[in-house]
């Protein structure tokens, strides 16, 4: 029985507003940074799956409005981006694309170390490696005919929704810890006192946004978004193909590094609440319909092998954050909050990455070169090394 659009558009709200309250009155998921519409959006799939056993109806959702939020989303973090910003945070960069790399390398290795131990093809390794956990369920249902037809795994298609569904949910569970424990440990702050990229901080949470400010930030969303279509339509036609997401972000980019100096008596959205609100509401109704429209009835026959894959999977992600990434992205507040967003970047998804760093800036601060790196490191360097390195293996190994 599927959900309509627009009745599964008003459940995310109340799912958002459920992981608000939650959130609020259980110390420990603000403790540890557990994103809001995680915790509710867990509860609603638990319930489906209670129902389809209890009742056998499978619930499903129509979640056309998602994808949507997800473009306004990263075309709010565009319109925050300044070009000096950007240049200040290159060797970051490229040094973040690099760990990642090396990571997806040793993501498979591990995959293929515990398939072997299962006595399972090689093949399954892969699937339970890059293809279905940084790469997430639009890469493993990508690639389920390779794994079906020239390697044989007749059940590629449930294999991979099964680790990429139960990465989706370690990934949003495992950020904010990380970033939680080296921001008590190294007694980290941010270098300035500014409010978030995304939402508001709890502090001010409450705080009155100007009227005119908000229907600023999203008229220009909405232009961000006319812009990215025409460049997404343009790399078609040269033979490139990006997410809209990408190219709406690159939109935003340019937007807010070109108008505000052409017209410098404009006030420009950047680093407004009204910007930031819009964001956090997007980016959570986004994950709330995410999280609740995961179907754990289809993965619960693949337990043995697939929870091993991912408990092995988990621990590798879990230490190379904290010893790897946050050493190499300089041991200070900045780093730790990109460690949140390595953890969604790992086993989940760019949106699970963005929401992890989202809660860990609502309760300590703001971290601007963060927000900038990470979703040009998931969003499009990882997706176009992972098609390379997915090749690589399956060419190598299986």
């Amino acid at each position: 029985m599927e959900v309509p659009a627009i009745t599964t558009f008003n459940l995310a709200i109340l799912v958002l507003f459920l992981g608000k309250f939650l959130n609020s009155r259980v110390p420990l998921l603000r403790r540890y940074n557990i994103p809001e519409p995680v915790t509710s959006g867990l509860l609603v799939c638990l319930a489906t799956w209670i129902i389809y056993l209890t009742t056998d109806i499978q619930l499903s959702f129509d979640l056309r409005a998602r994808d949507v939020l997800l473009v306004f989303f990263f075309a709010g973090i565009g319109l925050n981006s300044d070009l000096r910003s950007l240049l200040a945070g290159g060797l970051p960069l490229v040094i973040l694309i690099v760990a990642t790399v090396v990571f997806m390398f040793l993501q498979n290795l591990t995959g293929l170390g515990v398939a072997s131990m299962f006595g399972l093809d090689k093949a399954v390794g892969v699937l339970g490696g890059t293809t279905s956990l940084i790469g997430g369920h639009g890469t493993a249902i990508a690639w389920t005919p390779t794994f079906r037809d020239e390697y044989g795994i007749g059940n590629a298609s449930e294999i991979g929704i099964a680790c990429a569904t139960f990465g989706l949910i370690l990934a949003s569970v495992m950020g904010g810890p990380i970033a939680n424990f080296l921001i008590s440990r190294h007694k980290l702050k941010p270098e300035s006192v500014a409010e978030p990229d995304v939402g508001l901080s709890h502090e001010t949470e409450n705080t009155q946004i100007n009227v005119h400010s908000f229907l600023g930030a999203w008229l220009l969303l909405n232009l961000s978004l006319t812009i990215g279509h025409g460049i997404q339509a343009g790399l078609d036609n040269a033979g490139l193909q990006l997410p809209l997401f990408v190219c709406s972000l690159f939109a935003a980019i340019i937007l807010t590094n070109t108008i505000p100096r052409i017209l410098p008596k404009m006030k420009w959205p950047s680093g407004s609440r009204s910007l930031a609100l819009i964001s956090d509401i997007c980016l959570g109704m986004f994950l709330a319909m995410s999280m609740m429209s995961l179907q754990l009835w289809t993965v619960t026959d693949l337990a043995g092998p697939i929870f091993a894959i991912l408990a092995a999977q988990f621990a590798l992600a879990f230490c190379f954050a904290l010893f790897v990434v946050f050493r190499l992205m300089g041991r200070n507040y900045e780093a730790a909050v990109i460690c949140a967003g390595f953890g969604g970047i790992s086993l989940g998804s760019t949106p699970t990455a963005m929401a992890n760093m989202t809660a860990v800036v609502k309760k300590y601060g703001a971290a601007h070169k963060a927000f900038i790196i990470v979703p040009l490191v998931c969003g499009f360097f990882v997706d176009i090394a992972n098609a390379m390195i997915i090749k690589a293996f399956l060419g190598w190994f299986a």
